[in-house]
């Protein structure tokens, strides 16, 4: 979970609202190996690189990138949480749509999860689930080791199999996926922007020639004004149409924030949702610190909900978060749950669950899309 609300936004260009923790000596020359990269790839590029190479960098350089490197991301110490460091809702009631997918897919391979952080939410399913083969696919050097460290008898694999049936499952993924940054110039065009090094920082500036938007969206964006910026997920799609023609059968698992198209590039929405997160702080600059900082999109899941028949997926559920839990067993995995805990732990649990279902929470703005693909003859 990446909080965002007003209060939180700790940096941007225009000044600081509030002191950020000032990193230390090895983290700082950290960054700045990895901007000695970013400008060596702008001077070889001609001076300018789009944003979401500068993004795809940032994150997934090896050894220096945000995911690539050793640095604590998860947790209260971390710079954000996930709904399953929070506890075990959320996977309880995964467990159950999980145990009728599977039961309907004939010689199963199980469940394959991506990213799957330290490996808190795997452990819980597993424990609910031990008779079904577990994978993990996990891009993270440090993270595959702390996952193997902690589930030794689950399956990690290294790149995505030619083949499964069973279930995928993909928790906070999309968002952390490198996205093209788009915006109208001051003349009403739309054009992508690039990153540049101005002699003391890096900074924004344009790709050249203007966007070729596609026809669905060009009624949503053709009436935003001058300067309005947001972001296009086209490896999100290139990533879905990859995993479906890898699923047989079974179902994807999509939990992410995001909204739909008519949202996402509504006029008012006129910065975008590209955001930093450091340290439990959301900045606005993405690129405080590179390296250290998480860079994340919210997803459009109209995208996605219009690619999937086209892949051979069928929209088993979509909805947010709320409404999914409570549909599928909320009621059920509390009683569960609450068994047994004292006034501490009972408390703790119905906060977990107020997180996870308030609006102003994750209950509103995080999304849950299952996609089916059926048995074929």
């Amino acid at each position: 979970m990446r909080i965002e609300r007003p209060d939180f936004l700790t940096y941007s260009r225009g000044g600081r609202k509030v002191e950020l923790p000032v990193p230390d000596d090895a983290a700082q020359a950290h960054s700045a190996r990895l901007l000695e990269r970013i400008r060596a790839a702008i001077a070889e590029a001609g001076g300018v690189i789009a944003f979401r190479h500068y993004m795809d960098m940032a994150l997934y350089t090896p050894g220096l990138g945000y995911y690539m490197a050793g640095q604590n991301r998860l947790g209260a110490d971390g710079d954000f949480v996930t709904a399953p460091e929070m506890g075990a809702v959320l996977a309880r009631v995964l467990v159950r749509v999980l145990a009728e997918v599977l039961a309907t897919v004939a010689n199963s391979d199980g469940i394959l999860e991506f990213g799957a952080g330290r490996g808190t939410l795997a452990q819980q399913i597993h424990q609910c689930l031990p008779e079904q083969p577990y994978a993990i696919l996990e891009l993270s050097p440090d993270l595959q080791e702390q996952q193997r460290s902690a589930l030794p008898n689950l399956r990690h694999l290294q790149q995505l199999p030619n083949r499964w049936r069973g279930v995928m499952l993909a928790n906070e993924v999309l968002d952390a996926m490198p996205v093209q940054v788009v915006e109208r110039d001051a003349g009403g065009l739309l054009r992508e922007r690039g990153v540049c090094w101005d002699g003391e920082k890096l900074d924004w500036d344009w790709m050249p020639g203007n966007y070729a938007l596609d026809d669905r969206l060009k009624p949503l964006l053709e009436q935003c004004p001058a300067n309005y910026r947001t972001e296009m997920h086209p490896l999100a799609i290139a990533w879905l149409r990859e995993v479906a023609t890898c699923l047989q059968a079974g179902a994807l698992i999509l939990i992410d924030y995001g909204q739909e198209a008519g949202e996402y590039y509504h006029p008012q929405r006129q910065s975008g949702s590209l955001r930093a997160y450091y340290r439990q702080h959301w900045l606005d600059d993405p690129f405080y610190w590179p390296g250290l900082c998480d860079l994340t999109a919210h997803v459009n899941f109209s995208a996605l909900l219009e690619a999937a028949p086209e892949l051979g997926l069928e929209v088993q559920f979509y909805g947010n978060l709320a409404r999914f839990l409570v549909e599928h067993g909320l009621a059920e995995a509390y009683a569960g749950l609450a068994a047994g805990l004292d006034a501490p732990g009972l408390l703790a649990l119905n906060n977990e669950i107020k997180r996870l279902t308030l609006p102003q929470e994750m209950g509103e703005s995080f999304k849950v899309l299952i996609l089916c693909k059926r048995e074929t003859a």
